[in-house]
């Protein structure tokens, strides 16, 4: 079994092994399904709040890059290296306690890019912003 086998099986595994990096540990972000078709994390609002006690901008971009870097990587392969080149976020809505759950689900899988969005929402599950992440794949 390829190492890309494993990881599709076993992703929140791969997660594991692989490591989230220092940010997404430090903003708390917690991997909650995690294949090639649909990886799920979840984030506290709390700590990663602007002044005014909303959920910061970046936080968003940061917990969508974390899922969609990561998915592009699963899909990659382990011979092949996924970098982001584009990132845009929308947000729609702010929040302001308790956890956003973000759902990474890929719009192009290719051989050389991938394309995913991710939907935060809250806990009532309002769309709070939605991010696109555009990954090119290369050789290691």
């Amino acid at each position: 079994m390829t190492d890309q086998e494993t990881a599709t099986e076993t992703g929140l595994e791969w997660v594991s092994r692989r490591g989230m990096g220092a940010l997404a540990e430090k903003m708390g972000i917690e991997f909650t399904e995690f294949t090639v078709d649909r990886c799920v994390a979840t984030m506290p609002v709390e700590g990663n709040t602007q002044p005014v006690g909303l959920l910061h901008g970046g936080a968003y971009v940061v917990l969508g890059e974390s899922l969609g870097s990561m998915a592009a990587n699963l899909h990659a392969g382990p011979e092949r290296l996924a970098v982001g080149t584009d990132i845009n976020a929308t947000h729609t809505r702010s929040a302001t306690s308790g956890r956003v759950t973000a759902v990474c689900t890929p719009i192009h899988l290719g051989r050389s890019m991938t394309v995913h969005e991710i939907v935060i929402t809250d806990e009532s599950g309002r769309r709070c912003s939605t991010v696109r992440i555009t990954n090119l794949i290369k050789d290691r």
